[in-house]
C-alpha cells in the first residue's frame, strides 16, 4: 500500500493578502523573485491564457542560452490561488495563499521552491534578496 505524503513549500510573509497576490500575479513582480532576471509575460490573468516564461541561465540552472516555456493559466482564484500548467513535463503548479496571523501564508503544491518563496518573503519584507 502506498502512503500518500505531501511534499510543498510554504512560507510565511509579513504581507497582505492584495501585496501578495499582486506578486505572484504580476509579470514585473514575478521577474524580482522567482529565478530573478528571468521574464514573465502574462497577457491577461484568466483561466486558459497563456504565459510566457523565459527561464534566463545563471548560476543555479546549468543554462547556455535562454530557454521559453509556455505555460497555460488554470485556475485564478482571486487572492486564494493562482495555478499554471506546465505541458513538458506534465506539471501543475499551484500556488495558494491563506491570510493568518496578520500576513500572509504561500504555499506551492510541491517541494523544490524554498529558494523562491524565499526570495518573495524577502522582497515583500523590505530585505535582499537571497537567491539570485
Amino acid at each position: 500500500m502506498m502512503e500518500y505524503q505531501e511534499d510543498n513549500s510554504s512560507i510565511w510573509i509579513d504581507a497582505s493578502l492584495e501585496t501578495v497576490w499582486h506578486a505572484i500575479t504580476d509579470a514585473q513582480q514575478l521577474t524580482k523573485w522567482y529565478t530573478p532576471g528571468s521574464t514573465w509575460e502574462i497577457p491577461r490573468l484568466e483561466a486558459g491564457e497563456q504565459i510566457i516564461f523565459t527561464l534566463m541561465p545563471n548560476v543555479h540552472n546549468q543554462l547556455t542560452e535562454k530557454l521559453p516555456m509556455t505555460l497555460t493559466i488554470k485556475n485564478v482564484n482571486f487572492h486564494q490561488e493562482f495555478s499554471l500548467y506546465l505541458e513538458i513535463p506534465e506539471t501543475l503548479i499551484a500556488i495558494s495563499l491563506v491570510e493568518e496571523m496578520d500576513g500572509t501564508t504561500v504555499a506551492f503544491n510541491m517541494g523544490g521552491y524554498e529558494a523562491s518563496l524565499a526570495n518573495l518573503k524577502a522582497l515583500l519584507e523590505g530585505n535582499e534578496i537571497p537567491y539570485v
